[in-house]
């Protein structure tokens, strides 16, 4: 098969890379992190910047719209025709949505501040997952340039996945005529091992986000006048939280896990065998800090087939600077529970909101509220000729075979397809290698390897079309 380098790599580097500097600029911050999404305009300026390059690049038999339906986050939708009429569809997704600012950027890097040093372009969003519609648009174009069939492809770019996609099923439902029955799905929105190969993901936990609320009083009130007296409302809420999980080793509540098989354990073993301590040194650690487990496989599992409980925001009590010696009426926190993929998610939250509410101490107020749990997605048997054709990309681009990895994180859409279409097959792959850090600070997409990427989704759109190109 001819090679993409060229035209990919021009593109990137003369319209990709200037377009994400500015779409790092907009704070579209998702739905759940900005509740007046709507009136302030953000998301709109994202979607219609994705918009207006989409139409800039050449490509034939393209029908690109933004699709808005009342109060939901806007989609950008595009429909290929098919160079060939027996082509089987493929459908690209991505998302433009973004998670808030966090805290911790480095000196002269910021969330929409778009900084690019040794070949990484530093913002929010631009990893995750702004390069999406770039990189599928310029896959296709390249095709496309060098009169290289595929098939009839269709783009789906939503604007709510940071926040679970809860706007996405209305999407899918509006759109299903002209989605169609997709035979490949293929997500640019996945962790990468390093970025030195293709990495596909084999398997996402679910998540169930919810606010665990415990009040004790209708105002505060001085602690030496009443502590010992009214019981501590922090305390109460790290007590609930020992219901569901284990303070002294993580580990959570049976009611959570699944079965782990030997194929899984032995896919872990040989993730381990690739990465080595990236497993481990991949993260920022504070000196001293040691990791969960000694052995690395049973951290992969951990962060893969295992439930764990993140608490991501604090509520009712002051900055330390100016606390005063005052008994706090309430304390809120957000939990962040991570599922096993192939656990039901709606069952979990009912379990854990039983578990969390149920005889709270004291007489507390005690609430939780939750999203309602989002799936996991373990990916169906992969097809021979689409695993070859994974591994063909991968040595011809990277110049190494795919790997493949379960993913930590959660991606509701993944499921959604898996559920409509049970028979189609999946290329989940990303940009998001070691100390990328989405969500956190200092956010970055390293452009070479999103170029590398590119190449390697063009690759298997042709391959797909036609097996003979494999």
């Amino acid at each position: 098969m001819a090679s993409f380098e060229g035209s990919i790599g021009h593109t990137w580097n003369s319209s990709i890379v200037p377009t994400l500097c500015r779409y790092i600029e907009i704070p579209n911050k998702s739905p759940m992190f900005d509740a007046d999404w709507d009136a302030h305009g953000h998301m709109r300026a994202a979607v219609k910047l994705l918009e207006t390059w989409s139409r800039s690049i050449p490509i034939a038999g393209m029908q690109l719209e933004i699709v808005a339906l009342p109060g939901r986050t806007p989609v950008l939708f595009a429909e290929i025709a098919p160079t060939r009429a027996d082509a089987p569809t493929v459908l690209l997704y991505g998302h433009y949505d973004k998670q808030p600012e966090f805290t911790g950027w480095n000196d002269g890097l910021g969330p929409w501040t778009p900084v690019i040093r040794d070949g990484r372009l530093y913002g929010r969003g631009g990893a995750d997952d702004g390069y999406a519609t770039f990189a599928s648009l310029t896959a296709i174009a390249a095709l496309q340039e060098q009169k290289i069939g595929h098939g009839r492809l269709v783009v789906l770019i939503e604007g709510c996945e940071e926040s679970g996609s809860f706007d996405l099923p209305h999407y899918l439902a509006h759109l299903a005529s002209r989605i169609g029955a997709p035979d490949l799905v293929v997500c640019l929105d996945a962790e990468a091992g390093d970025y030195e190969r293709l990495w596909l993901s084999s398997s996402l936990r679910g998540l169930l986000i919810g606010t665990l609320e415990v009040s004790v009083l209708t105002e505060g009130v001085h602690s030496g006048a009443a502590s010992g007296i009214v019981p501590s409302s922090f305390r109460i809420l790290r007590s609930l939280l020992d219901r569901i999980e284990d303070a002294a080793t993580g580990k959570m509540i049976d009611a959570l896990h699944v079965p782990i098989d030997a194929q899984t354990r032995a896919n872990a073993r040989s993730l381990v065998d690739t990465l080595g301590d990236v497993i481990v040194d991949r993260y920022p650690w504070a000196p001293g800090v040691a990791p969960m487990a000694q052995d690395s496989v049973e951290l992969v599992l951990n962060n893969t087939w295992r439930p764990t409980l993140s608490v991501t925001g604090l509520s009712g009590a002051p900055p330390v600077t100016s606390a005063g010696n005052t008994l706090r009426p309430s304390t809120s926190a957000t939990l962040s529970i991570r599922l096993p993929p192939t656990l039901d998610a709606t069952a979990a939250a009912r379990t854990v909101k039983t578990i969390l509410e149920a005889n709270p101490p004291y007489g507390a107020h005690v609430r939780f509220t939750t999203d309602g749990g989002q799936p996991g997605w373990a990916a169906p048997r992969l097809d021979a000729a689409l695993s070859a054709a994974f591994d063909a990309a991968s040595r011809a681009y990277f110049g190494k075979p795919v790997c493949y990895m379960g993913m930590g994180g959660t991606i509701p859409f993944l499921r959604m397809l898996g559920d409509r279409f049970p028979k189609a097959q999946f290329m989940v792959t990303g940009v998001l290698g070691p100390h990328s850090n989405a969500h956190g600070p200092n956010e970055f997409l390293d452009i070479e390897t999103a170029k590398r990427v590119t190449c390697c989704v063009a690759h298997v759109l042709a391959a797909h079309a036609d097996s003979t190109t494999v």
